[in-house]
């Protein structure tokens, strides 16, 4: 069985040039802000996928139906996301091993190759989403039909990851400049859509409901915002980037990536609530309900001027190409990771892209297409969140980054509302 190995030196960033400035961070010669340098990255590639086109459909339609209702849910959300995120970081820090292989180690053989079936249908609908959302973007943006601009947005996502071979710095580089082109967009229709700051801060911090069908996009959001393969990804992120010779080490790194995570957590949060407070200025104030994008792109030219449409078609072209690199990456992780197998990262690209690209094909609705895969999401969220809290609170795994018993209860219920959640959603979606 292979194993990720400490080396003699410490720390090792894989695909890296500055080991000797992470290296100069443990040792306490370099201050400041300096710090974070050779830590940041990671936590923005998982969260991409918090910037899923799914999540675009659910926050319009929030936005459109219930104003500002709805704000402290995604508030509450990217909080249960801070701490996930970081269950997940600090497993491949204290483990040198992604999520996946601890799994395979720990269960039975049946059950890992279980975990990894239902690892890949959840895989294949976050590339449905995620080739619908950036296809949609390229129709509402130069009006190129669905099934072409499906095909170039496969090209895309093959250069997206030539990135990764040439590094992962290169790679979260490019990813986080994707990241900002999305937050800049929405920073910008909020300055156009001119909402109301009181109303913002009281959706923020106020938990209420307008009966059950708010009840119910709540758990949609929530739904759709612990997304199964960040999960995975993130621990194989931290594995061996950086690679601590000690547990002082090992919990120094874990500290440096949090902030990290806090980062990333906060521009993707940002991002998800500025879709709602966008649909809700524009939409709700004018008693528009939209459920449909390539409808809100229309409403957006109609309300506020085509420049704000054309950035909210930007976003949703980046946000699907750079989630639909994450999620081959994490498909590469889940194979490697559960059943010990390998192949080649652009195979699996030209793979995973015929699914999608059936579906396109048969003209299905793009909203829907993406509510549909939103529901398979749900499925798989159980499958990988209950055994990271289970490995991130047994200290033979962990050692001396175990979970605190506080850490360890708030991730057990956290996982207990999601997962409920989530088949409340499944239950109402069928019957």
């Amino acid at each position: 069985m292979e194993q990720n190995t400490a080396v003699e030196s410490s720390p090792i960033l894989k695909g890296h040039t500055n080991k000797h400035s992470a290296q100069s961070v443990l040792n306490g010669d370099v201050k400041g802000l300096k710090r974070l340098l050779p830590f940041l990255g990671p936590a923005f590639i998982a969260s991409v996928a918090y910037l899923d086109p799914g999540n675009f459909a659910t926050n319009i339609t929030a936005g459109s139906k219930y104003g500002y209702l709805l704000l402290w849910v995604i508030f509450a959300s990217n909080l249960m996301a801070v701490l996930i995120q970081s269950l997940s970081a600090k497993l491949g820090i204290a483990t040198g091993k992604n999520l996946p292989e601890v799994a395979r180690e720990q269960f039975p053989k049946g059950v890992s190759i279980f975990l990894w079936i239902q690892s890949e249908i959840v895989i294949i609908a976050t590339d449905l989403a995620e080739f619908i959302g950036a296809a949609l973007g390229l129709y509402l943006l130069f009006g190129i039909p669905m099934l072409p601009a499906a095909l170039i947005t496969a090209v895309g996502s093959f250069a997206i990851l030539e990135l990764q071979r040439r590094g992962y710095r290169t790679l979260e580089a490019g990813i986080a400049g994707m990241v900002m082109i999305v937050v800049l967009a929405f920073a910008f229709q909020v300055i156009m859509a001119k909402p109301d700051a009181g109303s913002v801060l009281t959706g923020m911090f106020t938990p209420r409901f307008e009966g059950v069908d708010s009840i119910l996009l709540a758990a949609g959001i929530l739904g759709a915002t612990v997304m199964p393969h960040a999960i995975y990804l993130h621990s194989s992120l931290t594995q061996s980037r950086i690679v601590g010779a000690n547990e002082q080490e090992k919990k120094q790194i874990f500290r440096l990536e949090f902030i990290d995570i806090l980062i990333a957590m906060l521009i993707a949060g940002a991002v998800n609530m500025a879709m709602v407070i966008v649909a809700a200025a524009l939409f709700f104030k004018n008693g528009l309900v939209v459920e449909d994008l390539d409808i809100a792109f229309e409403q957006f030219r109609n309300l506020a001027g085509p420049v704000t449409a054309i950035s909210f078609g930007l976003s949703l072209l980046i946000a699907g190409l750079s989630s639909s690199s994450v999620g081959t990456m994490a498909g590469d992780v889940v194979m490697q990771g559960f059943i010990n197998k390998k192949i080649n990262l652009y195979l699996r690209r030209a793979i995973t892209i015929i699914p999608p690209l059936f579906i396109i094909a048969s003209g299905v609705n793009a909203t829907s297409a993406l509510v549909m895969s939103q529901v398979v999401l749900s499925f798989g969220i159980a499958f990988a969140l209950i055994p990271l809290v289970i490995f991130t609170s047994d200290r033979r795994i962990m050692q001396g980054l175990v979970n605190h018993r506080i850490t360890t209860i708030l991730g057990w219920i956290i996982s207990a509302l999601v997962v409920a959640l989530n088949l409340f959603l499944v239950v109402e979606m069928f019957v």
